[in-house]
């Protein structure tokens, strides 16, 4: 028998996180990857596995402490001398096993296995995102690049890919979950193959101590500062032959009801033993506001009574489907938008005939250059230039409500109708890109929104939005501003109108445009010369280039 000295592993980048429950005591016998306890910083909870089997000696920590990479956890007894886990990171440097009698001839040693935990990578900026699914399971073998789960934000989903090959020892999320950046995702076991020189036994020195107790080796209990934001305490079961007298929930979870001005203690909670995530504060704070005064229906929000709820299937067959995420997140954003933006829409005609001519006469050198040159490239253009000499549409309302953002660089938005809903990649620096090069980045950022492969970052940053129906039709529309941006262009279906030049009526081809805008930020007058140059823009290409 050895004692060897479990230390807390890499946490993902984390500085401090927070011991909220011990899953085993003193005199436990525990298994290889079953949990000694469980972490949790800001955003995320983490169980820490047992890298060996053995029997728990002591516990260096308790619910409540502070802990960081490379502290002591707690002492193990394992049944095989001179085996010891895999030191992590920022552990104390790794005892060498104890000496044993040299074998008639060296072989290689079998391959070496380190359980690793995978988190989660950069999301792009984005805070939290959902599990949608699941690829693996524990027990599978994955193939380093194979996908492990696939990750939904509001507008974009993202497959998260392994970055090594092996075992999967188990998964700390399931379908349903917020995870941000660091979070564990999942504990991997990866081999690779030890070098016969690596098989040499060496001698190393006797193991330290085992340390005191944990009574002893426990840092002073500190009071837990949060405490007091919580209210009455409340009671729940015992958790591993200790009862808690206080409300359980997570740091991130109390933060949160701080700011929702929730008292904790009168939420029930729907996570394990009792525990109170955010979801329910949500939930909790959605049904308050939901019983809503006599007289007006439930949901209805800024005082404006809710459309009643009817029973459809009274009058024939219905058929009844959920609302995909993306479709409520949309839902959601174009309220959002509508109650909180005075929108006024303005229309005029550009002449386009002659950009036609020219873009016909592309279609040779578009063929060979692998790309189709559509008028969208020309109106990101013109857009563009527009914003460049009208920057009371190149800004956005500061959120105090006492100032005016204008933005010196120029990415545009184009709205692209997908099986999902709708989604809005943004185009980057369009002032500074030939229309060559817009015609291809417009094919793969709407190949992406359609695959739903667009990365949160390439939705994000827009000064203004294009929204065409093309050939879908309408002489025009209202299209809704996409706030923070405080302007949306929508383009309609091209129709050939008479026109006349001074002498007689000539066919000229016509593009419908609807200019909506934000009224708190953009004036008539504004909008009528921005719409004016717009135009002019369409009508005479050379003017792109003055």
């Amino acid at each position: 028998m050895s004692k060897e000295t479990i230390k807390i592993p890499d946490l993902g980048g984390a500085d401090e996180v927070e011991v909220i429950e011990v899953c085993v005591k003193a005199g436990d016998a525990v298994s290889a990857e079953q949990s000694l306890v469980v972490l949790e910083s800001d955003k995320a909870s983490m169980e820490i596995p047992c890298p060996v089997a053995g029997t728990v000696v002591s516990i260096a920590l308790k619910v409540g402490d502070k802990v960081k990479q490379g502290q002591d956890l707690l002492v193990l007894e394992t049944a095989a001398a001179g085996t010891k886990p895999e030191a992590p990171k920022a552990a104390a440097p790794k005892t060498e096993p104890a000496a044993q009698p040299a074998p008639a001839a060296a072989k290689a040693a079998p391959a070496s296995v380190a359980a690793q935990t995978i988190p989660v990578p950069d999301l792009g900026g984005a805070d939290s995102v959902s599990v949608i699914e699941l690829c693996v399971k524990a027990g599978d073998t994955v193939a380093e690049g194979d996908s492990l789960v696939v990750l939904e934000s509001d507008k974009a989903s993202m497959e998260i890919p392994s970055p090594v090959a092996g075992k999967v020892v188990s998964l700390a999320v399931k379908v349903g979950d917020t995870v941000s950046q660091g979070a564990a995702l999942a504990v991997i076991e990866s081999t690779a193959a030890v070098p016969a020189s690596a098989a040499k036994p060496e001698t190393a020195p006797a193991p330290a101590a085992a340390p005191a107790p944990a009574q002893a080796a426990s840092p002073a209990k500190k009071e837990n500062p949060l405490a007091a934001t919580v209210g009455e305490p409340k009671s729940f079961p015992t958790l591993n032959g200790r009862s808690s007298e206080e409300v359980y929930a997570g740091p991130a979870t109390r933060m949160l009801a701080r700011e929702l001005g929730v008292d904790l203690a009168q939420v029930s909670g729907s996570g394990p033993r009792g525990r109170i995530q955010k979801d329910d504060l949500h939930n909790w704070v959605k049904q308050r506001l939901q019983q809503a005064p006599a007289g007006v229906a439930a949901g209805g929000g800024s005082g404006i009574p809710a459309i009643p709820a009817v029973d459809f299937s009274r009058f024939g067959a219905i058929d009844q489907q959920d609302m995909s995420r993306l479709h409520k997140i949309t839902a959601q954003n174009m309220q959002r938008s509508w109650l909180n933006v005075p929108h006024v829409t303005q229309f005029d005609d550009a002449d386009i005939t002659d950009l036609e001519d020219f873009r016909d006469s592309l279609r040779d050198e578009a063929k060979k250059r692998g790309v189709k040159m559509t008028p969208m490239p020309f109106i990101l253009k013109a857009c563009a230039v527009a914003l460049k000499n009208n920057p009371k549409f190149n800004a956005s309302l500061h959120a105090d409500g006492d100032h005016v953002v204008y933005k010196q660089y120029v990415h545009i938005g184009i709205a692209v109708d997908t099986p999902a809903g709708l989604m809005v990649p943004v185009i980057k620096d369009v002032d500074k890109k030939s229309l060559w090069e817009l015609a291809a980045e417009i094919v793969v950022m709407a190949d992406k929104a359609k695959e739903r492969k667009l990365k949160p970052e390439e939705m994000q940053g827009g000064c203004f939005t294009v929204s065409s129906l093309g050939s879908i039709g309408g002489l025009g529309f209202t299209p809704i501003v996409n706030a923070p941006e405080v302007g949306i262009l929508g383009v309609s279906r091209l129709s050939v109108k008479p026109m006349w030049d001074g002498q007689q009526f000539v066919p000229r081809k016509m593009l419908p445009l609807s200019l909506s805008y934000d009224h708190r930020a953009v004036n008539g007058a504004d909008a009528g010369r921005f719409l004016t140059e717009l135009t002019a823009l369409l009508a005479d290409l050379r003017r792109l280039a003055l």
